[in-house]
């Protein structure tokens, strides 16, 4: 099962998001809950920001993680300097792992990228042990990230092509409030529990914020390498101004939140 994440370079992936997803792994894995000795599964692991914050956290037996992508899975594990981690590309939908091996399956800022989310949520589940736990994470496109709705709506108002990029963005699976929990239950998940996580992402000045989807990361970078040059030009130039937003270029700070829902294996 594809992913819709778009990436080229590990280094893009980490400017882009990978900082981010490292300030929301320890509040992810503060809701999730860690245990020493366990041994714990992350699905869709990226370049490994909350693979190496779960051993950060506490005495684990083992990590496995996985990701889809090959670029992330050779940078997680160029990464990696501890025994204990194990990396591999996998697909969430068909995880390669027996039925009830790990106490618990986490998922940060990932089944928002699969089609079938349901079906993730479900191959996590079968393999997790009875009472272990399934966790996920997602950010909230629609309503709880300005700082890239900002970029969304700008090109929304450019063309018909940006409008159709925003309609994708803004409802992708597991965003909307009581969704993932709804699939946690619908996949026999118990003891469904959904709440809210915030980080605040801050740039130094308009090329830091602008620069990994200008060279084509994620899905919103993916939509701009197909313009032409003139309506890069036009994209480029509507970009700034709605970040400058009247004052000059510098740090700018926005607010994000992410849904998170944690269930437990019956």
């Amino acid at each position: 099962m594809t992913s819709s994440f778009n990436v080229h370079h590990a280094a893009g992936y980490e400017q882009l998001m990978g900082r981010w997803s490292q300030r929301l792994a320890p509040l992810f894995i503060d809701f999730a809950g860690l245990a020493d000795g366990e041994k714990i599964l992350d699905v869709g692991c990226g370049t490994g920001s909350l693979t190496f914050a779960l051993v950060k956290a506490a005495d684990l037996r083992e990590v496995a993680a996985i990701d889809y992508s090959a670029v992330f899975v050779e940078e997680a594990i160029r990464r990696n300097t501890d025994p204990r981690i194990k990396i591999r590309q996998a697909d969430a939908c068909a995880l390669p792992f027996d039925d009830g091996g790990f106490d618990r399956a986490l998922a940060l800022l990932v089944l928002h990228f699969v089609p079938e989310a349901g079906k993730a949520v479900a191959e996590m589940r079968r393999v997790v042990r009875p009472g272990g736990v399934v966790a996920a994470t997602v950010w909230d496109h629609l309503g709880g990230m300005p700082g890239m709705r900002m970029m969304v709506d700008t090109v929304a108002v450019l063309s018909e092509g940006g409008r159709q990029l925003r309609a994708r963005y803004c409802t992708q699976p597991m965003m909307q409030p009581g969704e993932m929990k709804r699939t946690f239950v619908e996949q026999g998940l118990r003891d469904v529990t959904e709440t809210q996580l915030m980080i605040r992402m801050d740039y130094q000045n308009f090329d830091d914020y602008w620069a990994p989807i200008a060279a084509g990361e994620g899905p919103l970078g993916k939509y701009v390498a197909t313009l032409d040059p003139e309506e890069r030009v036009r994209t480029d130039d509507a970009m700034r101004d709605a970040y400058e937003a009247g004052r000059p270029d510098g740090p700018r700070s926005f607010a994000n939140v992410a849904w998170a829902c944690r269930g437990i294996v019956a």
